[in-house]
């Protein structure tokens, strides 16, 4: 089977070939780190963790870089709103970063390099810009010169005469052309800074990336990965500063996702609907939101609510059902060899048929409908009075191997006995004291954990469903 992946740069999708057999260079726009992370950034995260782990899992060695953009003018604005410095916001908010995405499964980078710690590449990488005649210095600012790289616009699928007609010279800049961007900040009073060849300053946005890439993973890389709104300006700008200093292609295959919306409308501070991971993990499992996000394929917006990530909730738990079933009659089962080879070959036809929809541009949401099948065949297995070992375990490998591309685990904390003995009686003394709603919670508690209470008039029996 071959892989193939919707390259933004040739709008088509194409079979991924990468520079070097059994090796990729993937580089990923991480965030600033100015506050904790929200929906939109942790959408990425997750994204395209899951495609380094689905390459992995395809046998691929993947050099996987994401970097923290730790000095901008979000992060100089949060400084002096809040009385810090800079290097202490950005140290606290990457540290909150690594928290929420550990949280939601997401692996760390193969490196994470942060723009504080390569101020001297970046600063040659301008230097040679400008010594190539792609770029200029006015009054302690440096710009990239647009018009003069050919290419400009290729990514984005726009012509520089439509570009031109929203462009223009903010109050303050010193360019000699609306579209010409800003390489070189000049420091203001009182700013972090950093010495240059043209004054103290700091780097605009566009050329970290570029610089990053270029000292962490080569010339040309295999995979360029980021949200849709990075396509433009972001992007593209990484392409002509990069192609324009070495004269290669920069990457060879570009990745973008779909926007997050809230309540389907898009999400922004203005409207209020700014929804930070950190506070939604508080009230849910960082697995779920995982799940919810790629039961979506990753090109398509997705839209968010409360009550839609409670529906998700119901399909989640049916996997996590059938793989703790499948834990528990794992002990019961025997060596019986009769009828294995039929259960063997469905599990290995599943198998390839995640396969087939990963390997189609990732589609996760066709691949988690391959495990509601491994689920429901596992279920159905379960109901023979007599179950194999053999079968029970290649079920359970299935559902770890193909659970593992995805980032999802699925070994939920099974109760033992006691457990549930306790529970029920708590059940019990809740309606004694005509307190429906907490016997209706503990009801729902213990149906999540698949066990079944059936109220009789000896008393209240459970059993694991």
């Amino acid at each position: 089977m071959t892989i193939k992946l919707y390259n933004t740069l040739t709008r088509q999708k194409e079979v991924f070939t990468p520079l070097e057999e059994n090796k990729v260079k993937m580089y990923v726009c991480g965030p600033t780190v100015y506050n904790y992370i929200h929906i939109g950034n942790a959408r990425p995260a997750i994204v395209f963790d899951t495609v380094r782990r689905y390459l992995e899992f395809r046998g691929y060695e993947v050099q996987y870089v994401s970097n923290f953009t730790d000095v901008d003018d979000k992060l100089i604005r949060a400084a002096k709103e809040l009385g810090e410095d800079v290097p202490t916001i950005a140290e606290r908010f990457i540290n909150a970063y690594f928290e929420d995405t550990t949280a939601l499964g997401c692996k760390h980078a193969t490196i994470h390099p942060r723009v504080t710690e390569n101020m001297d590449i970046i600063i040659d990488f301008i230097d040679e810009l400008v010594k190539k005649g792609y770029a200029y210095e006015s009054d302690g600012d440096v710009y990239y010169r647009t018009r003069k790289f050919e290419g400009y616009g290729k990514l984005s699928h726009q012509s520089i005469d439509e570009l031109q007609s929203g462009a223009r010279i903010e109050v303050g800049e010193k360019k000699e052309d609306p579209l010409d961007f800003t390489l070189w900040k000049a420091a203001k009073d009182g700013e972090i800074a950093w010495d240059s060849p043209w004054g103290q300053g700091r780097p605009g946005w566009h050329i970290e990336c570029s610089a990053m890439a270029r000292k962490y993973l080569g010339d040309t890389i295999d995979i360029h990965a980021g949200g849709q709104d990075l396509s433009f300006p972001h992007h593209e700008n990484e392409i002509a500063q990069s192609e324009a200093l070495t004269g290669k292609t920069f990457a060879k295959y570009w990745l973008h996702n779909g926007y997050i919306n809230i309540d389907n409308e898009k999400m922004s501070k203005s409207l209020g609907n700014f929804v930070l991971v950190h506070d939604i993990i508080q009230k849910h499992d960082p697995s779920l939101l995982r799940f919810f996000i790629l039961s979506v394929h990753y090109r398509h917006p997705i839209n968010y609510n409360e009550e839609i990530l409670e529906n998700t909730r119901k399909g989640y738990e049916r996997l996590q059902t059938a793989y703790v079933n499948l834990k528990h009659r794992l002990e019961a089962a025997t060596d019986l060899n009769d009828g294995n080879s039929e259960w063997l070959t469905n599990i290995d036809e599943l198998h390839n048929s995640f396969i087939k929809e990963m390997d189609d541009d990732f589609n996760t949401a066709n691949a988690i409908s391959v495990l509601f099948e491994l689920a429901k065949q596992a279920n159905v297995y379960l109901l023979e009075n007599t179950t194999s070992k053999e079968v029970i375990e290649a079920f359970i490998n299935e559902f770890n191997q193909l659970g593992g591309a995805l980032g999802l685990t699925f070994d939920a904390q099974e109760l033992v006995d006691e457990e549930i003995e306790n529970l029920i009686q708590q059940r019990i003394d809740a309606r004694k004291n005509r307190d429906f709603k907490l016997a209706d919670q503990i009801r729902d508690e213990l149906k999540a954990k698949n066990i079944i209470l059936e109220d009789t008039a000896q008393g209240t029996r459970w059993k694991r469903g």
